[in-house]
């Protein structure tokens, strides 16, 4: 009994210094991963560190920019700005020249020669998109609804009617305000001087015995519509066909000649601003005009 009484207090004074606080050791919380920083502390870092290299990104992200304007100054090449014209969507240009190759079959039956797409410029000055061809005998001026797809109106001059063509710049009267930069075509099949003052001066006249072209602003859009819309491209095939005409017409006078020159294209507009207002808003083309309404 006593070895065993003795046995039972060894035992108990072994647990009584287990549950001491001499039994424990003191051991660090901290680790090891702990002398790194953690991930909050590395994005906070990270955030804070780049404060001087803020301006670097910025002028990286300007350089494609600064090519783009470089290489492209045309403002037509950005293709946001061509979607607005309705005769760059896809097939629109297609459907057109069908719709006027059937027509010329069921009227006339004559062979096209070519299909120009230009701008025409009338005496006030205004922009109209038009569509051309020239055919055996004709050629066809039309203006064309490229929104709902259409012939509105024909204009047809025949080439045997045609005696001069003038190349060269646009020209205006010293005290216009209303000017233009660039190169055209004027087409003469009757002279101007033998219009009456109502004729000339009448903005909406469409007896004036000539027309002049420049080219569309969509030029540089795509192969296609540089071809298309080149007017030197027109010209070199205008001429021979009327000069073709002229010496297969039968018709005497004046008929038989034609006359090429090089020389400043008149526009007879002095305050222009009816022009100044249409041409500024391309009130003269199929222009998708932005949502009315709310």
């Amino acid at each position: 009994m006593e070895k065993e009484n003795e046995a039972r207090r060894l035992k108990a004074k072994e647990m009584s210094r287990i549950g001491s606080s001499e039994g424990f050791q003191p051991v660090s919380l901290k680790r090891e991963e702990d002398d790194q920083p953690s991930e909050t502390d590395q994005l906070s870092m990270e955030e804070r560190e780049p404060e001087t290299e803020v301006p670097v990104p910025k002028q990286i992200s300007r350089l494609p920019s600064v090519v783009e304007s470089a290489l492209y100054p045309n403002p037509y090449h950005k293709p946001y700005l061509s979607r607005k014209y309705f005769v760059t969507r896809p097939g629109v240009i297609e459907t057109a020249m069908e719709d006027l190759k059937g027509h010329i079959t069921k009227t006339s039956g004559e062979t096209i020669q070519g299909f120009w797409l230009l701008t025409e410029i009338d005496h006030w000055n205004n922009e109209k998109e038009r569509i051309l061809l020239i055919t055996d005998k004709t050629l066809l001026i039309c203006k064309y609804d490229f929104i709902m797809l259409c012939c509105v109106q024909f204009q047809w001059i025949p080439l045997s009617a045609i005696y001069r063509i003038c190349l060269g710049k646009f020209s205006f009267p010293a005290m216009s305000l209303d000017k233009r930069q660039g190169e055209g075509l004027r087409i003469y099949w009757g002279s101007p001087e033998q219009q009456s003052l109502l004729v000339r001066w009448n903005p909406w006249s469409t007896e004036m015995p000539f027309a002049t072209f420049t080219e569309h602003p969509m030029k540089y859009t795509s192969e296609k519509f540089l071809e298309i819309c080149k007017l030197s491209g027109f010209t070199s095939k205008l001429v021979p066909a009327i000069q073709n005409t002229h010496k297969n017409s039968t018709e005497s006078g004046r008929g038989k000649g034609l006359t090429v020159l090089t020389e400043p294209i008149l526009i007879e507009t002095y305050t222009g601003l009816m022009s100044f207002i249409g041409n500024r808003n391309k009130l003269g083309y199929s222009l998708a005009r932005g949502s009315i309404g709310f």
